[in-house]
């Protein structure tokens, strides 16, 4: 939909509806239970999408209406839709506003979307003012939801119960390509018949209490998100950085994944 508001051609708006298709159950869990996954990077899903779409039937349907399914699957052919960090794309704007209504961090997401448009292939706020705040705000949620110590624990837990899960058989790798509802309901059945399964579970469900405890906490990282928008500066397009020296020290801060020792307080 922001592809479409801000009319981005038609293939770039199709390579925005698929790019998250093969997110697996429990999203970027994924990059903590599998050898090939990434924990600082939770990069997975990137690495896996031209293979999984190849896959489905999404090509044949992008054929039928007159696309090339291999340019859609490009991503340097969009740089609206995805760019590298710290720079804005439409992905990156897309889920950091919706997070923020949802986390009521913002009402709505009007003032930023009214100072944002696209220019020759990048996104630019229509002054340092907006871009600031839009950072900020970006910086906020990587703090408290996206990087911080209970997305640690989240993401531990959940590896934790996945990789059991999968060494005792109740599942199957391709199963965390199905959804979440589809690994739960093959898993919940041993749940009473297994106790350290149970206690994963527990665990999982926020029903034991944990520490960020270097002296005896297992090591989780976290990816960290920060960006660097582009502004009008008068006639000329800078970036947040080159007006504010402090803003560059906090991108190379915040590019750095996050380090937690994560220690859970009860006994398996």
């Amino acid at each position: 939909m922001l592809l479409r508001r801000y009319d981005a051609s038609i293939e770039e708006q199709i390579a925005g509806l698929i790019h998250d298709v093969s997110h697996s159950a429990f999203s970027h869990a994924i990059d903590y239970v599998l050898k090939v996954g990434s924990p600082k990077e939770h990069s997975h899903q990137d690495n896996i999408f031209k293979a999984f779409v190849k896959k489905t039937e999404i090509p044949h349907i992008i054929k039928r209406y007159g696309f090339d399914p291999g340019y859609i699957l490009e991503d340097k052919n969009f740089p609206l839709k995805e760019r590298r960090l710290p720079d804005l794309c439409a992905d990156r704007i897309d889920y950091s506003l919706r997070e923020a209504i949802i986390f009521k961090c913002i009402k709505n997401a009007d003032y930023f979307l009214e100072n944002l448009r696209p220019v020759q292939d990048q996104w630019v706020f229509s002054g340092e003012e907006s871009a600031s705040k839009f950072s900020k705000l970006f910086s906020k949620l990587n703090e408290i939801y996206w990087a911080g110590l209970e997305t640690a624990v989240m993401f531990k837990a959940i590896s934790d119960f996945l990789k059991y899960s999968l060494t005792q058989g109740y599942i199957k790798q391709s199963d965390l390509y199905t959804t979440d509802k589809v690994v739960l309901g093959k898993i919940k059945k041993y749940v009473s018949k297994d106790k350290k399964i149970k206690s994963y579970f527990a665990r999982m469900n926020n029903k034991v209490p944990y520490l960020n405890d270097s002296n005896g906490g297992e090591e989780v990282f976290c990816k960290s998100r920060v960006v660097d928008p582009l502004f009008f500066d008068g006639a000329k397009i800078k970036r947040l950085s080159d007006k504010n020296p402090k803003w560059q020290q906090t991108l190379v801060q915040e590019m750095q994944p996050k380090r937690y020792f994560v220690k859970f307080l009860d006994v398996l």
